[in-house]
């Protein structure tokens, strides 16, 4: 029987999900779970390590990005339900000093 991989999705307002598994691969499926006990089951798009963001809503380009009910960054590129999202596909808001 395969691991069941888990992704936290925290705040209702997050438009991602945390990812707590080990070998999140390209094609994983991995199961969403809010703190209401709501779970959805999502395939992942990319490699995803331990403690990195897959989206739990399709995000479009320009859109904030949502983690723990704060902004994070900006999506530079259209992304898809279940993909990783890091540095290739966001821009971080936090720490910039222009802003």
């Amino acid at each position: 029987m395969e691991e069941l991989k888990l992704a936290l999705h925290v705040d209702e307002k997050d438009n991602v999900a945390t990812i707590f598994a080990n070998g999140v691969t390209d094609g994983t499926e991995v199961e969403v779970r809010d703190k209401s006990g709501k779970a959805e089951r999502v395939k992942v798009i990319g490699d995803v390590p331990f403690g990195h963001k897959i989206a739990v809503v399709p995000i479009a380009k320009g859109e904030n990005i949502v983690k723990y009910g704060e902004t994070i960054g900006r999506a530079n590129t259209g992304i898809a339900k279940g993909e990783y999202v890091h540095v290739h596909n966001l821009d971080a808001l936090r720490g910039r000093g222009d802003l």
